[in-house]
């Protein structure tokens, strides 16, 4: 089988049921609220699907395939356009080419170069909405004609609607408390490798063939901050997506607290 059926799915079908919301009563929120149906809010920013497949024009029998699931934002050209940019350059990166300007360009460049059994997914979804910020969750999946299986990669999006612009990993924690972050991204990537059966049989070798990685790619939602990695980064293949979540109450004091759930006192 060439492709790692859990990536290609999410790349498909998105991030589905993922984590349970932290239920509270009583609260105020700052930009996080705590009290939530499921781990994306349906408030804030309006989107509309961009929804489109289809093979090589002109190619008969086997032909090369694209498919996009990604989203646009009414009257928010701004966000339209990072999207699209930015999955054009997560899949030209996966190409191993130059970078494409947008998934428009991508696509003219791919039905040039791409095998009779080449395949492309892009995918972006919101996992967090609310009136102050939209947290995307952007993948990419290529497969190349004759591989063993396809490659994967992910991006996380933290938007600030009223400052419309990409919220860095510096504007969300505390000024000289990245280290303190990090520690706790290591702490929550020990117990995801726990429970992962891969890592069962030789605990010691895991962690010397698959030691851990600072990563940026970490994402707000109202259960706590969301860390994922590409498949490859600190786990086989077989891995997919490895994600794991620190929740809020260990970010007390590291996180600014416009980016922490507030308890009305």
């Amino acid at each position: 089988m060439r492709v790692n059926t859990s990536i290609k799915t999410w790349v498909t079908a998105g991030l589905i049921g993922l984590l349970s919301a932290c239920a509270s009563t009583s609260q105020d929120i700052s930009l996080i609220p705590t009290q939530t149906d499921a781990i994306t809010q349906k408030k804030g920013s309006f989107t509309q699907p961009a929804q489109w497949s289809g093979h090589q024009p002109g190619c008969e029998g086997k032909c090369p395939y694209i498919e996009v699931n990604s989203l646009v934002f009414p009257g928010q050209r701004d966000l339209t356009n990072l999207v699209d940019e930015s999955l054009a350059a997560m899949i030209s990166a996966l190409d191993g080419d130059r970078i494409q300007p947008s998934i428009s360009a991508f696509e003219e460049y791919y039905w040039k170069t791409a095998d009779h059994s080449d395949e492309v997914q892009l995918a972006a979804k919101t996992i967090y909405r609310n009136k102050a910020l939209t947290v995307l969750d952007l993948g990419a999946w290529r497969y190349h004609t004759g591989a063993a299986h396809g490659l994967a990669a992910t991006q996380f999006i933290n938007w600030s609607n009223t400052d419309r612009k990409v919220l860095t990993i510096e504007d969300i924690v505390r000024p000289r408390k990245l280290e303190q972050f990090y520690a706790l991204q290591q702490k929550a990537h020990q117990r995801w490798v726990d429970k992962l059966d891969l890592a069962q049989d030789d605990p010691e070798q895991f962690a010397r063939l698959w030691p851990f990685q600072r990563t940026e790619n970490i994402a707000l939602t109202d259960a706590g901050v969301l860390v994922k990695y590409d498949p490859y980064a600190i786990a086989p293949y077989a891995a997919g997506m490895p994600q794991f979540l620190i929740p809020y109450d260990e970010l007390k004091g590291v996180l600014r607290n416009d980016y922490l759930p507030r308890r009305d006192e």
